[in-house]
């Protein structure tokens, strides 16, 4: 065992209780607070630690100023960039990792099941039925259909594969060359030609607002929308009018601007979207791959600060 301190902060107890003794043995220096809920609590924590493990704590320069013992930070995500100032980190010589592909097959099926819901209107129906009214709603079939899948990393090509297993026809964009059961079109051309819509692309200044009021305004009448990935990369003001109008049928949403969604947000009051609390990620075989990946890279951290292992 290393003479040093890890440091979890922000674990919320929902995913506590999935975190098993083997994973906890693999870090036996690894201290978990599910008790901060004030993010400057969950900070102040970090007093003294060399390393983190870290959910959804937002770290500032500020905060690397405050805890210089601070060496290693893991992400509990595949985007760390969204919650770590980089720069930051990179000038006081902090390593910053996060888990890759745990969630691919799980936010993959989220997008498809939000597809379904949308089409078939699952989530009207069931409000329906609750408040005692039985009224049949004519859905679409996706097979025939395009899906315009907008990014091919992992999750969009795992989403790509299991439209074109379901039988659509399956076209997509991407800043590179990819090979797959899709046809590479440019993004006006896909939103133009496809049926459902969904995005899985990071959040970056150049995707930040990607589908905004023009972009919205090219999508075919009538199409879907599903978003797994980052609320902002979507104008959400431009989205609800479209929504409104009838140009987009539906939304599937996971992701908003800011989270969590408020209960008085103009989503909630409209009968075409569907609404998931950002859990697209959130199965129990995810978070068992999150976990594994997650503390298997904090001990390699805490292994190399003690000098034991050199993490290349």
């Amino acid at each position: 065992m290393t003479p040093f301190r890890a440091m979890f902060p922000d674990c919320p107890p929902h995913l506590r209780d999935l975190i098993t003794a083997e994973q906890l043995g693999l870090v036996p220096e690894l201290t978990i607070r599910c008790d901060l809920i004030a993010p400057e609590r969950q900070a102040d924590a970090l007093d003294r630690c060399d390393a983190a493990v870290l959910y959804q704590l937002r770290v500032t320069e500020d905060i690397f100023e405050r805890h210089p013992r601070l060496k290693a930070v893991i992400y509990l995500s595949t985007g760390a960039a969204n919650h770590i100032d980089m720069d930051a980190a990179h000038a006081r010589e902090i390593r910053v990792r996060n888990v890759p592909g745990y969630s691919t097959r799980a936010v993959a099926e989220h997008a498809i099941g939000l597809m379904f819901c949308a089409a078939r209107h699952v989530a009207a129906m069931d409000r329906e039925l609750r408040q005692g009214n039985w009224r049949q709603v004519a859905g679409i079939e996706l097979k025939g259909r395009t899906l315009g899948v907008i990014g091919l990393g992992e999750i969009g090509r795992e989403t790509a594969r299991l439209g074109q297993a379901l039988g659509m026809q399956v076209v997509a964009c991407n800043r590179s060359a990819r090979r797959g059961p899709w046809r590479l079109v440019s993004l006006d051309e896909l939103l133009s030609e496809a049926d459902i819509v969904t995005l899985h692309v990071a959040l970056t200044a150049e995707t930040d607002g990607l589908l905004d009021r023009t972009r919205l305004a090219r999508m075919k009448p009538g199409a879907i929308l599903i978003n797994v990935s980052r609320g902002r990369l979507v104008d959400e003001d431009a989205l609800i009018a479209a929504l409104r109008s009838g140009h987009i049928a539906h939304a599937g949403l996971d992701v908003f601007a800011r989270e969590p969604l408020r209960g008085d947000h103009p989503f909630v009051q409209l009968d075409n979207v569907t609404l998931t609390s950002h859990s697209a990620w959130y199965t129990a075989e995810a978070a068992q791959r999150l976990f594994d990946g997650g503390f298997a890279a904090l001990r390699e951290e805490l292994d190399r600060l003690a000098g034991l292992v050199a993490v290349v």
